[in-house]
């Protein structure tokens, strides 16, 4: 069965970026009929908080990303320490005990050598009285001892991957603290949960090819891995910097609707051209992985907003009921409220705007050239209710009696009605006034 898995850290809100790893496995797990979990990495204790747990929860929520479980890897470190003794058995999982200072200064000697700076192992020539003696006065860490060959795999994404172990350094599996770090944790549990496919960013390249070996000392097959592209800003900038702002929770926030979200983000960065879906099934059954290219992907968090305004639009009275009665709309007008301003918004919250505009009649606005002819025109307005055809027999009377005719009668009374320039048809929004407009 395929099994995938979305693998967030509770140490900020879920972003964007992060989005897409979701989103891919979710779809991937979806059309194959298989199980997507949801596995919390809150292995760092000092930095992962409640409050990001149930933000990862609710943001998955609201978009209609559904998992079938939840693991939370600190439930699981009994499962880590039998695999580190595992791994120590079989000569895989080594103790080290050079400081931070001495592995820069390492580093720093390698690359003026034109080496790679690659850890030397010298752990590994300490003798026993070394080691005891080393740990008392300084502690010490766990690096996986790599087979130095080359780590092969067909990426989903970016196809035939080689890189070669010489070329990089032992991992650190586990801190002198004896946090269990990322790389040792996600193996553990790939294996152990049986993930079939994982799809994450393409900087997690190098992790993979360490993780493929642990895997496999761990006594398991690796799974099938596709590395996306990284997110990049409008004008190819890096986006680490702006994912603060581009939290799922502040897009929320700002009125973008998940469906917008969902329809971009399955197709950017693909050959495929972005469309709006209506429901998260269709996104899944459109979704290709094949389609997706290594290039670096531009995003423009502008782009969900048409997005968002194109989706809102074709939903029915039902889809939004709860937001036109809490903006005051009452019941008996639902109907044809909706149906003349669900093309006009940008948001949720302008549901409420418009509303304002019947509701209040004060949104009016005219150019200081038009002024005059503005107030003569209103004078002419009777008191409400309007109906459908108050808007053609009032700007026929107004053509009568001052003349005007085309865009000089209709945009300067449009303003005076709704203060914009573009808007729904007139007709209905007169029928809606509930009293007469002010300028």
């Amino acid at each position: 069965m395929t099994t995938t898995r979305f693998a967030p850290s509770p140490t900020g809100w879920l972003h964007i970026g992060n989005l897409r790893a979701a989103l891919f496995n979710h779809a991937i797990a979806r059309q194959q009929g298989g199980e997507f979990i949801l596995r919390i990495d809150d292995t760092d204790q000092e930095r992962s908080k409640p409050e990001y747990v149930d933000g990862i929860l609710e943001a998955l929520d609201w978009l209609g990303i559904t998992h079938d479980r939840v693991e939370r890897q600190s439930d699981r470190m009994e499962r880590y320490t039998a695999a580190r003794e595992k791994l120590i058995a079989d000569g895989r999982l080594y103790e080290c005990f050079e400081t931070p200072t001495e592995l820069d200064l390492k580093r720093k000697k390698q690359l003026n050598m034109g080496k790679p700076p690659v850890y030397d192992r010298a752990a590994l020539d300490l003798s026993d009285a070394e080691k005891d003696r080393l740990r008392a006065e300084r502690g010490s860490h766990w690096r996986f001892k790599l087979d130095r060959e080359r780590i092969e795999w067909e990426d989903g994404i970016l196809g035939p991957i080689s890189i070669d172990a010489a070329s990089v350094s032992d991992p650190v599996l586990i801190k002198e603290s004896g946090q269990v770090l990322y790389t040792f944790a996600s193996s553990v549990d790939d294996a152990e949960m049986g993930i079939t496919d994982v799809v994450r960013g393409s900087d997690h390249v190098t992790n993979t090819a360490t993780q493929i070996q642990i895997i496999r000392a761990l006594g398991y097959e690796p799974p099938r891995f596709a590395h996306h592209s990284l997110l990049t800003g409008p004008q190819g900038e890096a986006l680490s910097k702006r994912l603060g702002t581009l939290s799922l929770r502040d897009l929320k926030a700002a009125g973008i609707e998940p469906m917008a979200i969902l329809s971009l983000m399955a197709r950017l960065g693909s050959s495929q051209p972005v469309e709006l879906r209506q429901t998260p099934s269709e996104v899944i059954e459109g979704f290709d992985i094949a389609t997706f290219g290594s290039a670096p992907t531009k995003f423009d968090p502008a782009d969900l907003e048409p997005l968002t305004a194109r989706w809102l639009s074709q939903q029915p009275l039902s889809e939004v009921a709860e937001d036109v009665r809490a903006a005051g709309v009452p019941d008996d007008l639902a109907e044809a409220f909706w149906a003349t301003v669900r093309g006009n918004l940008k948001t949720r919250a302008t549901i409420a705007e418009w509303w304002a505009v019947f509701r209040d009649g004060t949104a009016g606005r005219a150019e200081p050239e038009d002024a005059e002819f503005v107030a003569q025109a209103l004078g002419m307005l009777g008191e409400p209710p309007y109906g459908p055809d108050t808007w053609k027999s009032w700007t026929d009377a107004v053509k009568a009696e001052t003349g005007r005719k085309g865009k000089g009668l209709f945009l300067p009374l449009r303003r005076a009605v709704t203060g914009m320039d573009h808007g729904p048809e007139m007709a209905d929004v007169m029928a809606l006034m509930q009293v007469k407009p002010q300028v």
